[in-house]
């Protein structure tokens, strides 16, 4: 079996829309799906964040939900998902029905990524608090066995710590049999995988190889203890790419998102930031990134969802990627 393959769209979260007039964004994020389904891509992405990384600034961040139906209304083959919607940031039975009518919309092509949420500085602004991380996973528990019983059944009712609904009616049901997918993300071993093992279609989790490798021997643990098939639970990872034909392209693209992000975080973030695209295992020319994806599969990756920093400003590596890499795991 092939290595199946995403792409995010810039939607400002990483900055990644710096430059673009605000009325410019949707055109430019409509016009990247839309080639995104003419390609080969098996699906898009945006984040569900409401505040820039790695610090809050003033810079544009489109929500992800709207953009999902957005999306489902101007894009025909492609499947879309977040990755992930934080469960505490809308009621999950009311998340449900959105999320039911993006399926229809869309003519059944949602994917429902799902994690407890991490960036404290926007739960915080919002009003959403902080709770604790057992508190968040607790939450996240709940909310997927909200939409399990909404797809299913069409209707809700669960009295838990965190959400109380009674008799919730989500009608019509997804357009696909049995519900929306769900991929849950984070690599938390004691929690967040067995969560994971318990219900989801998709996980997602850091794709370095090393630690790739020790997440699914976690998750296939909890699969076993669960009497669930490890086999049927299709793992992913989320990729920064930087490619080129050679190696002074690859280093002429690592300048570029220096030169990008210099002028708007601190240098401290800026090499933090900068040393997370260096470091990826998807960096290189278009041999060493196929030969690293391979390598990937071989550990059971099933999954690759990619980023290219610079995709709203120049598609070459996002098409060099399509033209190159994707067609070799199509064989």
């Amino acid at each position: 079996m092939g290595v199946q393959f995403g792409i995010f769209i810039p939607q400002g979260w990483r900055l990644d829309l710096v430059g673009v007039e605000p009325a410019q964004q949707w055109p430019l994020i409509k016009r990247l799906a839309q080639e995104a389904d003419a390609g080969p891509w098996d699906s898009l992405w945006v984040y569900d964040h409401f505040h820039t990384v790695p610090a809050p600034t003033q810079e544009a961040t489109h929500e992800a939900w709207t953009l999902m139906a957005a999306f489902a209304a101007s894009t025909e083959r492609i499947r879309l998902g977040q990755m992930c919607t934080c469960i505490a940031y809308r009621n999950p039975a009311y998340l449900a029905k959105v999320a039911a009518t993006v399926d229809h919309v869309s003519g059944g092509r949602v994917e429902m990524g799902i994690g407890a949420g991490w960036y404290e500085h926007e739960w915080r602004a919002y009003g959403y608090g902080f709770p604790g991380a057992g508190d968040r996973l607790r939450a996240l528990e709940e909310g997927v066995q909200i939409f399990t019983q909404a797809w299913r059944t069409g209707n809700v009712t669960l009295d838990g710590r965190f959400f109380q609904v009674d008799g919730a009616i989500v009608q019509p049901l997804p357009r696909q049999p049995g519900g929306i997918p769900l991929w849950i993300a984070g690599g938390g071993e004691k929690k967040t995988l067995r969560i994971a093992a318990k219900y989801a279609q998709y996980t997602n989790f850091d794709g370095t190889p090393e630690t790739f490798a020790q997440k699914s021997a976690i998750l296939a643990e909890h699969a076993r203890d669960l009497g669930r098939d490890f086999d049927e639970i299709i793992r992913s990872a989320n990729y920064n790419v930087v490619i080129g034909e050679t190696e002074k392209d690859v280093a002429d693209r690592l300048d570029w998102i220096d030169a990008h992000y210099r002028p708007l975080i601190s240098e401290s973030e800026l090499r933090r930031f900068s040393g997370m695209f260096r470091s990826g295992p998807l960096v290189g020319t278009v041999e060493q990134v196929v030969e690293q994806l391979q390598k990937l599969q071989d550990l059971g990756l099933a999954y690759a969802i990619t980023n290219f920093a610079d995709l709203a400003y120049d598609e070459s590596s996002a098409r060099l990627f399509a033209e190159r890499v994707i067609p070799e795991f199509r064989r």
